[in-house]
């Protein structure tokens, strides 16, 4: 199923570091697995698979949300949730992951937003399904302007009291939301944000760096990047029309990606994966990684080589010179 002793030696380099997620106790390996391909893209088996190898690997955190994989036809939601909960008691596990999910997304007419009387109903589906009496990071999906922020953080704040909860976080907040959020948090004496999830990779930087960064970086905010390889774009796995017409996304990223700045990123990974004997994978991982102000990426993978690939991410040690040069390429 998986090698054993190249999974090893990947955890003996990734354990080295764990990171702590904000002001929070919890701590991350320096890659997070990205949840939404269980249940959608990989079956149960595949899943189970999958995970016994990131965690043989030395890695301990897996991000889903209870909306995963609701776009599916004849899904609901909560199909990610229910196979991370099974592979969890089949495996008896739980205390050796954290476990990260998120609220917020419409999963029916009235299930959706982050008033607190739903996030009090939603929370006890997800630990339902995942067959768990607490979570480690339970994060709000997408900020609810309907909603106060102050109720929003009353709820999580009294899920953490009862201990349902370990710590909370926000995903797809902007700057002065997030900095709005920690300062009423602080005002109320409510539980604060210990993490932040935005979409951020060497390509798509300008948003993060320029409107949540320096809040995340100045108020202590652990940050997970999802889409850490711009849809598959910095794998360097497009780069003609062929590549392109070959999977579903390949329209999207030849829409976003594959013009002259895009070739620019390309080019520097290529020569830096060329220096490090790695791959433009491994290297755009390892840029996020390297980054003040992240914690961990967040990864999938549907196959185990896919994942050994992706792991070795946290390996590479990326000199100040192929830093600044993938920093210009992507400026």
């Amino acid at each position: 199923m998986y090698s054993g002793e190249s999974l090893n030696s990947v955890a003996k380099d990734s354990l080295m570091e764990m990171r702590p997620l904000g002001k929070s106790s919890l701590k991350t390996a320096p890659i997070v697995f990205g949840g939404n391909v269980f249940g959608w893209t990989i079956n149960e088996k595949q899943s189970f698979e999958i995970l016994d190898a990131f965690i043989a690997g030395g890695f301990n955190m897996i991000d889903t949300a209870d909306v995963y994989s609701r776009w599916v036809e004849g899904h609901h939601g909560g199909e990610s949730e229910v196979i991370l909960g099974n592979w969890m008691k089949a495996r008896g596990n739980r205390e050796k992951v954290l476990i990260a999910t998120k609220v917020g997304m419409e999963m029916g007419a009235d299930k959706k937003g982050l008033k607190k009387d739903y996030i009090l109903r939603a929370v006890e589906d997800s630990l339902k399904r995942l067959k768990t009496d607490y979570i480690d990071l339970y994060q709000a999906h997408r900020d609810d302007e309907s909603t106060p922020l102050e109720e929003t953080l009353e709820a999580f704040d009294q899920l953490v009291k009862e201990g349902k909860v370990l710590a909370i976080g926000a995903s797809n907040y902007g700057g002065a939301r997030l900095r709005e959020a920690l300062r009423i948090s602080q005002e109320k004496d409510l539980t604060a944000f210990s993490t932040l999830q935005p979409g951020y990779n060497l390509y798509d930087r300008e948003k993060f760096e320029k409107d949540e960064e320096e809040v995340c970086l100045k108020n202590n905010v652990g940050v997970i990047s999802y889409y850490s390889l711009a849809s598959g774009f910095l794998s360097g796995k497009y780069r003609s029309e062929e590549d392109v017409n070959k999977s579903p996304r390949g329209q999207g990223v030849r829409q976003k990606y594959m013009n002259e700045r895009g070739w620019k990123i390309l080019k520097a990974l290529d020569e830096v994966s060329h220096e490090l004997d790695a791959n433009p994978t491994q290297v755009a991982l390892a840029w996020l990684i390297h980054r003040p102000s992240v914690t961990a990426p967040i990864v999938s993978a549907t196959s185990v080589s896919q994942l050994q690939d992706l792991m070795r991410a946290p390996r590479l040690k990326l000199t100040q010179e192929q830093i600044q040069k993938l920093n210009q390429a992507s400026s």
